[in-house]
């Protein structure tokens, strides 16, 4: 019988439907393809949180049965954990986020590949610091960016894990206010940035690791530290157009925003946050971003269009 696929297995579902943990519907649960993960990251990356949401049920009943299904199936099942966990992290469901990244883990290592152990260490981190455990985090990731570049000559790949994850390390430790390891992690990955930049085998499609990534995870490395005239510099000198996806767009403007806020320019945040609802209106419902409203409201509530912006991006009710 041909394979019918996830995604298209899943129109029609609610977000009611998702739930940890999963149950296996009724009906046969198609398999779990490389194009199914593919697609679902592709909705992830563009900020379709509701349409992820809808066909995540099905993509995690199915990545249960993927992770037995040798490393390759592993691999397929840790990449829906991860996307699992940071959708529950956009929707400020830390302890989901924490459990999902747990199971990414778990397939990960089936899976033994470092690219897929490295992702799976990213989701975790998020919920690791969320809940106070940092040094857990930490020590994760760095577990993780040692293996991917334990070898003589990495691949490009690798290397762009590498990246990516220091870059998430330099964020982390630099929430926890470790200054020293938080720049030495965001070098790591601007090095990392400028070699591949030279290596053959790592030209085509556009990466995930590139000097705009690297000036998006500075604002926030550097307003987590206190120093916003850094943060805002990097923000000013970042052009989101270079960026990969609409998420990562509506992250530069989140952050953004968020230095200017502590530095009392409540309608210059505002504008940021205009942009966010642009790149992916989605993200503007997030609770973290209508946090960041809220604080504006307070500030300068008479901002033009201020009221109108805040009738269109005002969460709905969830169903859960």
């Amino acid at each position: 019988m041909e394979r019918r696929s996830v995604l298209a297995a899943g129109v029609g579902l609610g977000a009611s439907a998702f739930a940890v943990p999963a149950a296996v519907p009724a009906a046969p649960v198609p398999g779990l393809s490389a194009d199914d993960v593919a697609a679902a990251r592709r909705l992830f990356a563009a900020g379709a949180y509701t349409r992820l949401d809808e066909v995540l049920p099905l993509l995690l009943a199915a990545a249960a049965r993927s992770t037995a299904q040798g490393p390759a199936g592993a691999a397929r099942a840790a990449g829906v954990w991860v996307l699992a966990s940071q959708l529950a992290v956009k929707q400020g469901r830390t302890e989901h986020a924490g459990t999902y990244a747990e199971r990414a883990g778990a397939a990960a290592r089936r899976s033994g590949d470092p690219v897929v152990l490295a992702a799976a260490a990213r989701a975790a981190a998020t919920p690791l610091r969320r809940t106070d455990r940092t040094d857990e985090a930490l020590h994760l990731l760095e577990e993780a960016r040692a293996h991917l570049t334990a070898a003589s000559r990495p691949t490009a790949a690798g290397l762009e894990a590498a990246g990516m994850t220091a870059l998430t390390a330099a964020y982390t430790a630099a929430q926890a206010h470790c200054p020293a390891t938080a720049y030495e992690f965001a070098a790591q990955a601007e090095e990392i940035t400028h070699h591949l930049a030279r290596r053959p085998d790592a030209a085509g499609p556009r990466r995930e690791l590139t000097a705009a990534q690297c000036a998006l995870y500075r604002i926030g490395i550097h307003r987590h530290l206190g120093d916003l005239d850094t943060a805002l510099a990097h923000a000013r000198r970042l052009r989101p157009a270079q960026l990969p996806t609409a998420e990562r767009r509506a992250r530069a403007a989140t952050d953004t925003a968020r230095a200017l806020l502590d530095a009392d320019d409540a309608a210059a945040a505002f504008a940021q946050l205009r942009l966010v609802e642009l790149a992916a209106p989605h993200e503007a419902r997030r609770p973290s971003v209508q946090a960041l409203t809220a604080r504006i409201a307070e500030q300068r509530p008479a901002l033009a269009g201020f009221a109108a912006y805040t009738r269109r991006t005002t969460a709905r009710p969830s169903s859960r």
